[in-house]
């Protein structure tokens, strides 16, 4: 291992200046910034999402969902810059106080409702149009159990692998090799998992194929981090057999388009309020 010097944690921490890509939007207190109100469109469901996995994850829910016929699934889906810190915006903060995206907001009730965290909201778009959740007992259980699973799991490798490998100011040994060991071992477990279904949760593509597929999904074809030689994703071949199938859908390929502004101007739809604004 590399001589990096040693740090000394101080008896009471004190914010500094951490540097990377996003050390402009970090702070250690929530609340907002500014005072700006979301906009509404005319649909009752209204998204406020950056296409990050995490929001990839519902923008391909509500295109399944329509893509099944249920057309009170219609959505305006807007933009938020979250490198600009419009997610402390007032209106945003009412919708998520804390301040991450996706939030959903359901105007088709008496009043407005909320919805924060992406596996909240793909529960609750399952529960409320009957789709994509199996009602019998052990079959939800086991969707909720990879459910909750890619929720514990990922932020060892966004905020762990995904930030120090790719965005941390200068690659640091100890923590790049010790959030790949975990990112490759997350990647085995889902490997022999599927390695007996066709899906995540069994043999019916459910949400949970919806939440883990942009993030392992996305490592294993080379579309996070750029770290797919690095982790030697070819070791997952089952892996990699479902993120292709799961990554051929026609609502996953239209999903995973909206609010992205980056890669391909074809792939590109930063925001969304018709299904023609989808190329």
């Amino acid at each position: 291992m590399s001589d990096q010097g040693k740090y000394v944690p101080p008896a009471v921490w004190v914010p500094a200046e951490s540097g990377g890509q996003f050390a402009n939007i970090n702070r250690p207190v929530a609340g907002p910034t500014h005072e700006q109100a979301l906009p509404v469109g005319k649909h009752p469901l209204q998204l406020y999402s950056l296409a990050t996995p995490n929001g990839v994850k519902v923008t391909i829910m509500l295109e399944e969902l329509l893509a099944l016929g249920h057309a009170g699934a219609e959505y305006d889906a807007w933009l938020i810059k979250i490198n600009e810190g419009a997610q402390f915006s007032s209106g945003f903060v009412e919708a998520n106080p804390n301040s991450k995206i996706p939030a959903l907001v359901d105007h088709s009730g008496a009043a407005p409702l909320r919805v924060f965290e992406s596996g909240s909201i793909l529960v609750y778009l399952a529960d409320r149009f009957g789709a994509f959740l199996p009602t019998e007992i052990r079959a939800r259980t086991e969707t909720l159990n990879w459910l909750f699973w890619q929720m514990g799991s990922a932020p060892f490798v966004g905020g762990g692998f995904g930030h120090f490998y790719a965005y941390a100011p200068e690659k640091l040994e100890y923590p790049i090799n010790r959030y790949a060991m975990e990112t490759k071992r997350q990647l085995d477990v889902l490997d022999r998992q599927l390695a007996q279904h066709r899906f995540v949760a069994g043999d019916t593509y459910t949400i949970a194929d919806m939440a883990i597929w942009p993030w392992y999904g996305g490592m294993v074809r080379g579309e996070l981090y750029n770290a797919a030689e690095f982790l030697s994703v070819h070791e997952y071949k089952h892996v990699l057999r479902w993120a292709e199938e799961v990554g051929a859908r026609p609502a996953v390929i239209r999903g995973r388009k909206v609010n992205r502004v980056r890669g391909k101007p074809e792939d590109q739809v930063p925001e969304r309020h018709e299904a023609s604004d989808i190329g």
